[in-house]
């Protein structure tokens, strides 16, 4: 068995991650179907029924925020750490959400700090 970076843990961080991206598709997605299957891509109903209450308006501005700073964060952070394809988190984003976005980014992250240890 390797030994990770993270004495006690049972899994590598990058399969955490990725475990994560995958969750954070799976779940998104499955809320969004139905939506698609009634409305089709129908851009002002889905705004409607974003900001349809100040609370689901509260977290879609959130998320939209989030969106944004975690695009930044690729960017800058992944060119520092020289993360390849930087482009794939922001478009995992701007696809599904920053669920998908961010675990991928640090996915990426984390396979390329490995790359550099060895």
């Amino acid at each position: 068995m390797p030994t990770y970076p993270y004495p006690g843990s049972i899994m590598a961080p990058k399969h955490l991650y990725l475990a994560l991206s995958l969750l954070g598709t799976i779940l998104p997605v499955s809320q969004f179907l139905p939506f698609l299957g009634k409305n089709g891509l129908n851009v002002g109903e889905f705004m409607a029924q974003l900001f349809a209450s100040p609370v689901s308006g509260f977290f879609g501005m959130d998320v939209i925020v989030s969106a944004v700073v975690l695009c930044v964060l690729v960017w800058v952070e992944g060119r520092r750490a020289r993360v390849p394809h930087r482009w794939v988190p922001i478009v995992a984003t701007l696809l599904v959400g920053v669920s998908l976005g961010l675990p991928l980014f640090l996915y990426f992250r984390e396979r390329q700090l490995e790359l550099r240890q060895v």
